[in-house]
C-alpha cells in the first residue's frame, strides 16, 4: 500500500454518508446542504459521497463548509467530464484544501450515455489522460463491479468504489484488490423495522436500477437468478442489498461489510420518494447506532 493510499484510508475512516442531495446545485438550499454537511462531520463520519453525476464544482461548497471530512464523487461520468477538466478541478482543490477531496469516476450506464461503447477500454484512455495531466492514481477511485474494472482499480488508483453490493462482492472485490487498495462499498440503509414497510420503500428505490445491465449482471454473477431481478426485486434480492430493521440488525448488516474485507462503507439512507433529500434525522441514528 503507497503513503497516498494509505493516506485516504485514514482520512475517511470506517464510515461514510453517500448522498445525492448534497450534490444539488439548486441555490435555494445552499446553506442548509452546506449545514448538513457540516452536521454530517460533527457526527463522526469520514466522507461525503456525492450521488449521481457529481463534480468537483459540487464538492467545493461543502469542503468550504467543513474542516476534515473528504468529500468525494460517486460517481463523476467519464462520458460527461474531459481528463482535463477532471483534473484541472481536483488541482484547484487540491492546492486550496489538501487532502479534501477524491475523485471517484465510473462509466455510467448505457441507457444514460449517446455512443456509449466500449467502457472499459474507455476508462483506460481515459485514466491514461488523467496521468497526462499530472493527476496521480493514489487521488481517484474507481467505480467497479467486474472482475477487470477491479483489476484497473488496484492498477491505476488507489482502490474501488463499488455500488449497489452485497458483502459477498466484497469479499470477492477484496481477494482480487488484495490487501493494499481502498475497498469502499456503498449499502443502502431503510430505517424501518416494519418488514412490508421497509421492503416497500426498497423496491421503489431498486425498480429504476434494475433497468441497467451491469448491475443485473453483476447480481447473476453474485448468484441471484432472473427472477430475483424481475419485477422491482425479489425479497431475497431485496434484504441482500438493503439493510433494514432494528438497530441492532442494521449495525450487523454494516458490519457484515467490515468483515467481508471493507476499509470503508458509504452508508445511503433510503426514504420514500416524497421525503427530503438530506436525511438528517437517519444520518443522526445511523450515528447513534454505530457510535
Amino acid at each position: 500500500m503507497n503513503d497516498e493510499t494509505a493516506s485516504v484510508k485514514e482520512s475517511i475512516g470506517r464510515y461514510g454518508i453517500w448522498s445525492a442531495g448534497l450534490r444539488a446545485e439548486d441555490p435555494e438550499r445552499a446553506g442548509e446542504r452546506a449545514e448538513a454537511a457540516a452536521e454530517v462531520e460533527r457526527l463522526g463520519f469520514g466522507a461525503v459521497w456525492l450521488g449521481g453525476n457529481s463534480a468537483a464544482r459540487n464538492a467545493a461548497p461543502l469542503i468550504e463548509a467543513t474542516s476534515r471530512i473528504v468529500v468525494a464523487t460517486s460517481i463523476q461520468s467519464i462520458w460527461d467530464h474531459t481528463a482535463s477538466e477532471a483534473a484541472a478541478g481536483f488541482a484547484e482543490l487540491e492546492v486550496a484544501h489538501p487532502g479534501r477531496f477524491l475523485l471517484g469516476l465510473g462509466v455510467s450506464h448505457g441507457p444514460r450515455v449517446e455512443g456509449y461503447s466500449r467502457p472499459y477500454s474507455t476508462m483506460v484512455g481515459y485514466l491514461d489522460d488523467l496521468d497526462k495531466a499530472g493527476m496521480r492514481a493514489g487521488h481517484r477511485v474507481l467505480a467497479a463491479l467486474g472482475p477487470k474494472m477491479l483489476e484497473l482499480s488496484r492498477d491505476r488508483a488507489a482502490g474501488a468504489i463499488p455500488y449497489l453490493v452485497t458483502p459477498e462482492h466484497t469479499a470477492q472485490a477484496r481477494e482480487t484488490l488484495g490487501e493494499g487498495p481502498l475497498l469502499a462499498p456503498e449499502f443502502k440503509v431503510v430505517l424501518d423495522a416494519d418488514p412490508a414497510r421497509a421492503r416497500a420503500t426498497a423496491r421503489a428505490y431498486l425498480a429504476r436500477y434494475l433497468e441497467f445491465p451491469n448491475y443485473t449482471r453483476n447480481f447473476l454473477r453474485l448468484g441471484f437468478t432472473d427472477a430475483d431481478v424481475a419485477d422491482g426485486g425479489s425479497d431475497r434480492l431485496i434484504d441482500a442489498v438493503f439493510a433494514w430493521g432494528d438497530d441492532d440488525t442494521i449495525r450487523s448488516r454494516i458490519d457484515a461489510f467490515h468483515d467481508a474485507g471493507a476499509d470503508h462503507v458509504a452508508l445511503q439512507v433510503v426514504e420514500d420518494a416524497d421525503a427530503d433529500p438530506l436525511p438528517r434525522e437517519g444520518w443522526r441514528r445511523l450515528a447513534s447506532l454505530l457510535a
